[in-house]
C-alpha cells in the first residue's frame, strides 16, 4: 500500500458500513485519519466499528451515525454528532447508493425510480448542504463523490441508477466551480462494478452485461476504489476540482 498522509484529518463516509465505503474507511484510518461512518443500517454500523477497532486501525478514531440521507433533519443531526465526536470535518465521501433493481424504464415502478434518485442524488445534495459550510469555515476540505460508469454511458435496464449517477457527476462539476477559491475541492470517481452487497439488488444478466463491458475482464476491487478516494481526499490532490476520475478497467471512452 502506498502511503497517503491524512494525519489529523476527519472524514465522513456515507454508506461506510460495507463495500467501497468500508474499504475507504480502512484506507483512511491506515493513513492517519479519523472517520465517521454514516449508514442507515445501525446493526451493521456497530459491527463495522467493532471490526475496525479489533483490527487495530480504529484506535478510538471511529465514530458512527445512523442516518437517513434523504431526510434533512437526520443529516443535520449526523453532522452535529460528527462534530461532537471529532471536533471538525475535513473530508466528505458521498458513497452511499442503491440500484433499485433492474427493469426497462416503462416497467419500473415510479416510486422505485424516485427512491433511487432520492438516495443517489438528493442524498449527496443534502449532505453537501450540511457539511460544506464547515469546510468553508476551515478554509480546507475535500469532497469525493462516488458516481459510476453508468452515469457516463447509461446502462440498459438501469435508467434510474444511470440517471442518478449522471446527476451526481453534474453536481460535482457545479459544486467544484462554486468552491474553487475556498480551499475546498470536489471531485468524483466513476467506477465500474465491484462485487459488493449491491449485487444482490441486480439481476444476474445485468451483472453479466457489466462484466462483458470491462476490457480488463474482471470487476473492480473495493481496495482499488479506496486508494483513489484516499488520494482525492488528500492534500496531494491540489489542482483538480469538478473533475471525473475513471476507474472502470478500460471501459470508459472519456
Amino acid at each position: 500500500m502506498n502511503t497517503i498522509d491524512l494525519k489529523d484529518r476527519v472524514a465522513i463516509i456515507t454508506g461506510g458500513a460495507r463495500g467501497i465505503g468500508y474499504a475507504a474507511a480502512q484506507r483512511m484510518l491506515a493513513s492517519g485519519a479519523s472517520v465517521s461512518l454514516w449508514d442507515i443500517d445501525a446493526a451493521r454500523l456497530e459491527e463495522a466499528a467493532a471490526e475496525l477497532g479489533a483490527s487495530g486501525q480504529g484506535g478510538g478514531r471511529v465514530s458512527t451515525q445512523t442516518v437517513e440521507l434523504t431526510d434533512e433533519a437526520s443529516v443535520t443531526a449526523a453532522t452535529d454528532g460528527t462534530l461532537a465526536a471529532h471536533g471538525k470535518i475535513d473530508i466528505l465521501v458521498n458513497n452511499a447508493g442503491i440500484t433499485g433493481g433492474n427493469a426497462r424504464l416503462w416497467d419500473l415502478e415510479t416510486e422505485v425510480w424516485r427512491r433511487v434518485i432520492e438516495v443517489n442524488l438528493i442524498g449527496p445534495f443534502i449532505t453537501c448542504k450540511a457539511v460544506v459550510p464547515h469546510l468553508i469555515a476551515n478554509g480546507y476540505g475535500r469532497i469525493v463523490n462516488v458516481a459510476s460508469i453508468a452515469g457516463k454511458e447509461g446502462n440498459p435496464t438501469a435508467s434510474h441508477y444511470s440517471a442518478s449517477k449522471a446527476g451526481l457527476i453534474g453536481l460535482t462539476k457545479s459544486l467544484g466551480k462554486e468552491l474553487a477559491d475556498t480551499g475546498v475541492l470536489v471531485n468524483c470517481i466513476t467506477p465500474a462494478a465491484a462485487r459488493t452487497d449491491i449485487f444482490a439488488q441486480m439481476e444476474q444478466r445485468h451483472i453479466d452485461f457489466m462484466l462483458s463491458r470491462i476490457p480488463m475482464g474482471r470487476f473492480l476491487e473495493v481496495d482499488e476504489a479506496a486508494a483513489m478516494i484516499g488520494w482525492l481526499a488528500s492534500e496531494d490532490c491540489s489542482f483538480s476540482t469538478g473533475a471525473v476520475f475513471d476507474i472502470s478497467g478500460g471501459r470508459a471512452v472519456y
